[in-house]
Protein backbone atom coordinates (compact mmCIF):
# COMPACT_ATOMS: atom_id res chain seq x y z
CA UNK A 1 0.00 0.00 0.00
CA UNK A 2 1.41 3.39 -1.05
CA UNK A 3 1.40 5.97 1.73
CA UNK A 4 1.28 9.69 0.91
CA UNK A 5 3.59 11.19 3.52
CA UNK A 6 2.29 14.70 2.76
CA UNK A 7 -0.62 13.68 5.00
CA UNK A 8 1.61 14.36 8.01
CA UNK A 9 1.59 18.05 7.07
CA UNK A 10 -2.03 18.21 8.28
CA UNK A 11 -1.41 17.31 11.96
CA UNK A 12 1.86 19.32 11.78
CA UNK A 13 -0.17 22.39 10.82
CA UNK A 14 -2.39 22.03 13.90
CA UNK A 15 0.62 21.42 16.15
CA UNK A 16 2.23 24.68 15.00
CA UNK A 17 -1.07 26.56 15.47
CA UNK A 18 -1.37 25.11 18.98
CA UNK A 19 2.20 26.17 19.82
CA UNK A 20 1.48 29.69 18.56
CA UNK A 21 -1.73 29.76 20.61
CA UNK A 22 0.08 28.75 23.81
CA UNK A 23 2.83 31.34 23.22
CA UNK A 24 0.16 34.02 22.65
CA UNK A 25 -1.45 33.02 25.95
CA UNK A 26 1.87 33.23 27.79
CA UNK A 27 2.49 36.69 26.35
CA UNK A 28 -1.08 37.70 27.27
CA UNK A 29 -1.93 38.47 23.65
CA UNK A 30 -5.48 37.14 23.80
CA UNK A 31 -6.59 39.07 20.71
CA UNK A 32 -4.27 37.06 18.44
CA UNK A 33 -6.79 34.20 18.43
CA UNK A 34 -10.57 34.19 18.39
CA UNK A 35 -12.39 30.87 18.55
CA UNK A 36 -14.96 31.52 15.82
CA UNK A 37 -12.42 32.97 13.40
CA UNK A 38 -9.98 30.12 13.95
CA UNK A 39 -12.68 27.53 13.30
CA UNK A 40 -13.71 29.39 10.12
CA UNK A 41 -10.05 29.46 9.02
CA UNK A 42 -9.68 25.72 9.64
CA UNK A 43 -12.86 25.00 7.68
CA UNK A 44 -11.65 26.84 4.59
CA UNK A 45 -8.28 25.08 4.74
CA UNK A 46 -9.81 21.63 5.22
CA UNK A 47 -12.04 22.11 2.19
CA UNK A 48 -9.10 23.19 0.02
CA UNK A 49 -6.92 20.25 1.08
CA UNK A 50 -9.81 17.84 0.52
CA UNK A 51 -10.76 19.09 -2.93
CA UNK A 52 -7.12 19.25 -3.96
CA UNK A 53 -6.87 15.50 -3.38
CA UNK A 54 -9.09 15.10 -6.43
CA UNK A 55 -7.22 17.51 -8.68
CA UNK A 56 -3.64 17.86 -7.37
CA UNK A 57 -2.36 15.07 -9.64
CA UNK A 58 -3.78 16.92 -12.63
CA UNK A 59 -1.59 19.94 -11.78
CA UNK A 60 1.53 17.83 -12.24
CA UNK A 61 0.11 16.34 -15.44
CA UNK A 62 -0.48 19.82 -16.83
CA UNK A 63 3.09 20.84 -15.95
CA UNK A 64 4.39 17.69 -17.65
CA UNK A 65 2.30 18.33 -20.75
CA UNK A 66 3.50 21.93 -21.04
CA UNK A 67 7.10 20.82 -20.44
CA UNK A 68 6.94 18.02 -23.02
CA UNK A 69 5.29 20.07 -25.77
CA UNK A 70 6.19 23.73 -25.26
CA UNK A 71 9.34 24.07 -23.10
CA UNK A 72 11.41 26.93 -24.50
CA UNK A 73 14.70 25.73 -23.02
CA UNK A 74 16.16 22.45 -21.76
CA UNK A 75 17.21 23.55 -18.28
CA UNK A 76 19.46 21.00 -16.53
CA UNK A 77 19.11 19.84 -12.94
CA UNK A 78 22.11 21.67 -11.45
CA UNK A 79 22.49 23.15 -7.97
CA UNK A 80 22.46 26.74 -9.24
CA UNK A 81 19.28 26.04 -11.25
CA UNK A 82 17.42 25.49 -7.98
CA UNK A 83 18.28 29.04 -6.91
CA UNK A 84 17.15 30.34 -10.30
CA UNK A 85 13.92 28.34 -10.02
CA UNK A 86 13.21 29.72 -6.54
CA UNK A 87 13.67 33.29 -7.78
CA UNK A 88 11.54 32.64 -10.87
CA UNK A 89 8.84 31.00 -8.78
CA UNK A 90 8.69 33.98 -6.45
CA UNK A 91 8.58 36.36 -9.43
CA UNK A 92 5.62 34.47 -10.95
CA UNK A 93 3.97 34.46 -7.52
CA UNK A 94 4.35 38.23 -7.24
CA UNK A 95 2.41 38.83 -10.45
CA UNK A 96 -0.17 36.15 -9.73
CA UNK A 97 -0.68 37.68 -6.28
CA UNK A 98 -0.76 41.26 -7.50
CA UNK A 99 -3.26 40.52 -10.28
CA UNK A 100 -5.31 38.62 -7.71
CA UNK A 101 -5.77 41.95 -5.93
CA UNK A 102 -6.30 44.05 -9.06
CA UNK A 103 -8.79 41.99 -11.10
CA UNK A 104 -12.27 41.33 -9.75
CA UNK A 105 -12.60 37.79 -11.06
CA UNK A 106 -9.29 36.76 -9.49
CA UNK A 107 -9.98 38.71 -6.29
CA UNK A 108 -13.17 36.70 -5.84
CA UNK A 109 -11.01 33.62 -5.26
CA UNK A 110 -8.28 35.37 -3.26
CA UNK A 111 -10.51 37.49 -1.01
CA UNK A 112 -11.17 34.46 1.20
CA UNK A 113 -7.54 34.54 2.30
CA UNK A 114 -7.96 38.11 3.59
CA UNK A 115 -11.27 37.74 5.41
CA UNK A 116 -9.83 36.84 8.80
CA UNK A 117 -9.55 39.78 11.20
CA UNK A 118 -7.03 37.78 13.21
CA UNK A 119 -3.53 37.38 11.77
CA UNK A 120 -2.09 34.07 12.93
CA UNK A 121 -0.96 30.73 11.54
CA UNK A 122 -4.55 29.51 11.18
CA UNK A 123 -5.17 32.33 8.66
CA UNK A 124 -2.57 30.73 6.36
CA UNK A 125 -5.09 27.92 5.78
CA UNK A 126 -7.55 30.27 4.10
CA UNK A 127 -6.84 29.11 0.54
CA UNK A 128 -9.66 27.95 -1.73
CA UNK A 129 -9.44 25.32 -4.44
CA UNK A 130 -10.53 27.94 -6.98
CA UNK A 131 -7.56 30.06 -5.96
CA UNK A 132 -5.29 27.00 -6.20
CA UNK A 133 -6.48 26.41 -9.78
CA UNK A 134 -5.82 30.02 -10.81
CA UNK A 135 -2.43 29.88 -9.12
CA UNK A 136 -1.44 26.75 -11.00
CA UNK A 137 -2.33 28.40 -14.31
CA UNK A 138 0.37 30.95 -13.48
CA UNK A 139 2.77 28.19 -12.39
CA UNK A 140 2.57 26.81 -15.95
CA UNK A 141 5.04 29.56 -16.86
CA UNK A 142 7.71 27.50 -15.07
CA UNK A 143 7.60 24.35 -17.28
CA UNK A 144 7.09 26.66 -20.27
CA UNK A 145 10.47 28.23 -19.57
CA UNK A 146 11.98 24.75 -19.27
CA UNK A 147 12.10 23.80 -15.58
CA UNK A 148 11.34 20.12 -15.02
CA UNK A 149 8.00 19.38 -13.29
CA UNK A 150 9.72 17.37 -10.52
CA UNK A 151 11.82 20.39 -9.63
CA UNK A 152 8.77 22.65 -9.76
CA UNK A 153 6.75 20.50 -7.34
CA UNK A 154 9.66 20.42 -4.88
CA UNK A 155 10.16 24.19 -4.97
CA UNK A 156 6.42 24.83 -4.63
CA UNK A 157 6.33 22.71 -1.46
CA UNK A 158 9.20 24.72 0.04
CA UNK A 159 7.68 27.98 -1.18
CA UNK A 160 4.34 27.15 0.45
CA UNK A 161 5.98 26.06 3.71
CA UNK A 162 7.86 29.36 3.99
CA UNK A 163 4.74 31.47 3.46
CA UNK A 164 2.90 29.52 6.20
CA UNK A 165 5.32 30.83 8.84
CA UNK A 166 4.91 34.47 7.75
CA UNK A 167 1.32 34.46 9.08
CA UNK A 168 2.00 35.36 12.69
CA UNK A 169 2.11 38.41 14.96
CA UNK A 170 4.39 36.76 17.49
CA UNK A 171 7.57 37.43 15.51
CA UNK A 172 8.60 41.08 15.47
CA UNK A 173 10.75 42.92 12.98
CA UNK A 174 13.88 41.03 11.94
CA UNK A 175 16.38 43.78 11.19
CA UNK A 176 18.37 43.43 7.97
CA UNK A 177 16.37 40.35 6.93
CA UNK A 178 13.46 42.71 6.20
CA UNK A 179 15.49 44.05 3.26
CA UNK A 180 15.78 40.59 1.68
CA UNK A 181 12.88 38.38 2.77
CA UNK A 182 9.16 38.73 3.31
CA UNK A 183 8.93 38.49 7.09
CA UNK A 184 5.85 38.14 9.34
CA UNK A 185 5.93 41.90 9.90
CA UNK A 186 5.96 42.64 6.16
CA UNK A 187 3.29 40.07 5.36
CA UNK A 188 1.17 41.42 8.19
CA UNK A 189 1.20 44.73 6.30
CA UNK A 190 -0.17 42.88 3.27
CA UNK A 191 -3.07 41.53 5.37
CA UNK A 192 -3.91 44.95 6.79
CA UNK A 193 -6.94 47.05 5.87
CA UNK A 194 -5.32 50.39 6.75
CA UNK A 195 -5.27 52.80 3.80
CA UNK A 196 -1.47 53.15 3.73
CA UNK A 197 -1.02 49.37 3.78
CA UNK A 198 -3.48 48.43 1.03
CA UNK A 199 -2.08 46.52 -1.97
CA UNK A 200 1.44 46.27 -0.61
CA UNK A 201 4.03 43.51 -0.17
CA UNK A 202 2.86 40.93 -2.74
CA UNK A 203 6.06 38.88 -2.59
CA UNK A 204 6.00 35.49 -0.91
CA UNK A 205 9.66 34.89 -0.07
CA UNK A 206 11.67 37.90 -1.33
CA UNK A 207 11.06 41.65 -1.13
CA UNK A 208 12.94 42.35 -4.39
CA UNK A 209 9.84 42.44 -6.55
CA UNK A 210 7.89 44.81 -4.32
CA UNK A 211 10.80 47.24 -4.20
CA UNK A 212 11.34 46.91 -7.94
CA UNK A 213 7.68 47.49 -8.87
CA UNK A 214 6.81 50.06 -6.22
CA UNK A 215 4.59 48.02 -3.90
CA UNK A 216 6.87 47.75 -0.87
CA UNK A 217 5.72 49.05 2.51
CA UNK A 218 7.37 48.48 5.89
CA UNK A 219 5.29 48.19 9.05
CA UNK A 220 4.92 51.50 10.85
CA UNK A 221 1.70 51.70 12.87
CA UNK A 222 0.27 48.36 14.10
CA UNK A 223 -1.93 46.96 11.29
CA UNK A 224 -5.66 46.43 11.47
CA UNK A 225 -6.19 43.06 9.81
CA UNK A 226 -8.95 41.88 7.51
CA UNK A 227 -11.03 43.44 4.74
CA UNK A 228 -11.78 47.14 4.45
CA UNK A 229 -15.44 46.10 4.61
CA UNK A 230 -15.47 43.12 7.00
CA UNK A 231 -17.88 40.23 6.57
CA UNK A 232 -20.64 39.83 9.10
CA UNK A 233 -20.73 36.06 8.75
CA UNK A 234 -18.75 32.92 9.55
CA UNK A 235 -20.81 30.95 7.05
CA UNK A 236 -18.64 28.50 5.13
CA UNK A 237 -20.61 29.03 1.91
CA UNK A 238 -20.92 32.81 2.22
CA UNK A 239 -17.21 33.25 2.81
CA UNK A 240 -16.45 31.30 -0.37
CA UNK A 241 -18.99 32.76 -2.75
CA UNK A 242 -20.12 36.21 -1.58
CA UNK A 243 -17.79 38.10 -3.93
CA UNK A 244 -18.90 36.06 -6.95
CA UNK A 245 -22.45 37.11 -6.10
CA UNK A 246 -21.27 40.73 -5.85
CA UNK A 247 -19.66 40.48 -9.28
CA UNK A 248 -22.87 38.98 -10.67
CA UNK A 249 -24.94 41.79 -9.19
CA UNK A 250 -22.52 44.43 -10.50
CA UNK A 251 -22.65 42.80 -13.95
CA UNK A 252 -26.47 42.88 -13.96
CA UNK A 253 -26.49 46.54 -13.02
CA UNK A 254 -23.83 47.52 -15.56
CA UNK A 255 -24.88 49.35 -18.72
CA UNK A 256 -22.79 48.79 -21.82
CA UNK A 257 -19.87 46.54 -22.69
CA UNK A 258 -17.20 48.55 -20.86
CA UNK A 259 -19.14 48.61 -17.59
CA UNK A 260 -19.85 44.87 -17.80
CA UNK A 261 -16.19 44.19 -18.59
CA UNK A 262 -15.15 46.21 -15.55
CA UNK A 263 -17.57 44.26 -13.37
CA UNK A 264 -15.68 41.09 -14.29
CA UNK A 265 -12.11 42.26 -14.84
CA UNK A 266 -11.95 45.74 -13.34
CA UNK A 267 -10.39 46.74 -10.04
CA UNK A 268 -12.03 45.59 -6.78
CA UNK A 269 -11.43 49.15 -5.51
CA UNK A 270 -14.11 50.31 -7.97
CA UNK A 271 -16.74 47.81 -6.86
CA UNK A 272 -19.98 49.49 -5.70
CA UNK A 273 -19.86 49.19 -1.91
CA UNK A 274 -23.66 49.32 -1.69
CA UNK A 275 -23.95 45.90 -3.33
CA UNK A 276 -22.73 43.76 -0.44
CA UNK A 277 -25.21 45.09 2.17
CA UNK A 278 -28.04 44.38 -0.27
CA UNK A 279 -26.82 40.83 -0.85
CA UNK A 280 -26.24 40.29 2.87
CA UNK A 281 -29.86 41.20 3.52
CA UNK A 282 -31.10 39.10 0.59
CA UNK A 283 -29.23 36.00 1.78
CA UNK A 284 -29.73 36.60 5.52
CA UNK A 285 -26.04 37.30 6.18
CA UNK A 286 -26.51 40.75 7.72
CA UNK A 287 -26.33 39.82 11.39
CA UNK A 288 -23.73 41.69 13.38
CA UNK A 289 -21.34 39.45 15.31
CA UNK A 290 -22.85 39.18 18.77
CA UNK A 291 -20.84 39.63 21.94
CA UNK A 292 -21.47 36.07 22.97
CA UNK A 293 -19.56 32.84 23.29
CA UNK A 294 -20.61 29.42 22.18
CA UNK A 295 -21.17 27.48 25.37
CA UNK A 296 -21.71 24.15 23.67
CA UNK A 297 -18.37 23.84 21.86
CA UNK A 298 -17.93 20.12 22.37
CA UNK A 299 -20.20 19.18 19.50
CA UNK A 300 -18.50 21.62 17.11
CA UNK A 301 -15.02 20.55 18.23
CA UNK A 302 -15.94 16.90 17.77
CA UNK A 303 -16.99 17.55 14.19
CA UNK A 304 -13.79 19.48 13.51
CA UNK A 305 -11.58 16.71 14.92
CA UNK A 306 -13.54 14.11 12.97
CA UNK A 307 -13.17 15.82 9.60
CA UNK A 308 -9.45 16.50 10.23
CA UNK A 309 -8.93 12.80 11.03
CA UNK A 310 -10.87 11.78 7.92
CA UNK A 311 -8.91 14.23 5.76
CA UNK A 312 -5.58 12.97 7.13
CA UNK A 313 -6.51 9.33 6.53
CA UNK A 314 -7.89 10.06 3.07
CA UNK A 315 -4.72 11.95 2.13
CA UNK A 316 -2.44 9.20 3.45
CA UNK A 317 -4.23 6.31 1.69
CA UNK A 318 -5.89 8.13 -1.21
CA UNK A 319 -4.63 5.75 -3.90
CA UNK A 320 -5.92 2.73 -1.98
CA UNK A 321 -9.42 4.14 -1.44
CA UNK A 322 -12.22 3.24 -3.83
CA UNK A 323 -13.97 5.90 -5.89
CA UNK A 324 -17.13 5.43 -3.83
CA UNK A 325 -15.24 5.94 -0.57
CA UNK A 326 -13.51 9.04 -1.93
CA UNK A 327 -16.80 10.66 -2.86
CA UNK A 328 -18.42 9.58 0.40
CA UNK A 329 -15.60 11.25 2.36
CA UNK A 330 -15.80 14.37 0.18
CA UNK A 331 -19.57 14.78 0.62
CA UNK A 332 -19.49 14.03 4.36
CA UNK A 333 -16.70 16.53 5.06
CA UNK A 334 -18.20 19.31 2.94
CA UNK A 335 -21.59 18.90 4.62
CA UNK A 336 -19.86 18.88 8.01
CA UNK A 337 -18.00 22.11 7.20
CA UNK A 338 -21.27 23.77 6.17
CA UNK A 339 -22.72 22.42 9.41
CA UNK A 340 -19.88 23.95 11.45
CA UNK A 341 -20.39 27.34 9.80
CA UNK A 342 -24.14 27.15 10.41
CA UNK A 343 -23.50 26.29 14.06
CA UNK A 344 -21.28 29.36 14.44
CA UNK A 345 -24.00 31.41 12.73
CA UNK A 346 -26.82 29.94 14.87
CA UNK A 347 -28.75 28.89 11.77
CA UNK A 348 -31.75 26.82 12.79
CA UNK A 349 -31.89 25.01 9.45
CA UNK A 350 -28.84 23.11 10.65
CA UNK A 351 -31.23 20.50 12.07
CA UNK A 352 -32.39 19.54 8.59
CA UNK A 353 -28.80 19.43 7.37
CA UNK A 354 -28.02 17.11 10.28
CA UNK A 355 -30.86 14.80 9.28
CA UNK A 356 -29.69 14.82 5.68
CA UNK A 357 -26.11 14.00 6.71
CA UNK A 358 -27.30 11.18 8.96
CA UNK A 359 -29.41 9.68 6.18
CA UNK A 360 -26.45 9.86 3.79
CA UNK A 361 -24.27 8.02 6.32
CA UNK A 362 -26.88 5.27 6.63
CA UNK A 363 -27.28 5.14 2.86
CA UNK A 364 -23.51 4.73 2.42
CA UNK A 365 -23.25 1.84 4.89
CA UNK A 366 -26.40 0.13 3.64
CA UNK A 367 -25.12 0.40 0.06
CA UNK A 368 -21.72 -0.96 1.12
CA UNK A 369 -23.35 -3.99 2.75
CA UNK A 370 -25.74 -4.39 -0.21
CA UNK A 371 -28.88 -3.65 1.80
CA UNK A 372 -29.55 -0.21 0.38
CA UNK A 373 -33.32 -0.69 0.41
CA UNK A 374 -33.19 -0.61 4.22
CA UNK A 375 -32.33 3.09 4.13
CA UNK A 376 -36.06 3.77 4.36
CA UNK A 377 -36.03 2.65 8.02
CA UNK A 378 -33.82 5.44 9.46
CA UNK A 379 -35.85 7.95 7.43
CA UNK A 380 -39.09 6.65 8.91
CA UNK A 381 -37.53 6.55 12.38
CA UNK A 382 -36.49 10.21 12.12
CA UNK A 383 -40.00 11.19 11.05
CA UNK A 384 -41.52 9.28 13.99
CA UNK A 385 -39.12 10.87 16.48
CA UNK A 386 -39.85 14.32 15.10
CA UNK A 387 -43.61 13.81 15.27
CA UNK A 388 -43.50 12.28 18.74
CA UNK A 389 -40.86 14.30 20.59
CA UNK A 390 -40.40 17.46 18.47
CA UNK A 391 -36.81 16.42 17.96
CA UNK A 392 -35.96 19.62 16.09
CA UNK A 393 -36.87 21.82 19.07
CA UNK A 394 -34.85 19.69 21.46
CA UNK A 395 -31.87 19.80 19.10
CA UNK A 396 -32.02 23.56 18.59
CA UNK A 397 -32.42 24.23 22.31
CA UNK A 398 -29.49 22.00 23.16
CA UNK A 399 -27.07 22.93 20.38
CA UNK A 400 -27.66 26.69 20.22
CA UNK A 401 -26.75 27.53 23.78
CA UNK A 402 -24.89 30.83 24.21
CA UNK A 403 -23.68 32.91 27.08
CA UNK A 404 -22.54 36.51 27.32
CA UNK A 405 -18.84 37.23 27.30
CA UNK A 406 -17.04 40.06 29.02
CA UNK A 407 -16.98 43.39 27.27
Amino acid sequence: MTVNYLAFAIPAFFIFVFIEYKIAQQRKKDKVFKYESSVANFSVGIAERLLNLFIAASFYQVYQWVYDHYALFNIPNKWYVWILLLLTTDFVWYWYHRLGHEINFLWAAHIVHHQSEEFNLSAAARITTIQAIFRNVFWCALPLVGFHPNMIITILLAHGAYSFFTHTQLVGKLGWLEHVFITPSLHGVHHASDEKYLDKNYGDVFVFWDKLFGTFQKEEEPPKYGLTHPLKSYSFLWQHFHYYLEIGEAYKRANGFKAKWNALFGSPALMDQNIRPILEKRYFQNKENKNSGLRFKSYLNFQLVLVVAMLTAATMFYNAISTLDRWAILIFIIISLINIGALLEQRKWIYYLECFRLILVFAYFFYTFEIFEWVVFPIVLLIILERTFSLSKIYIRYVFSYHKTKQ
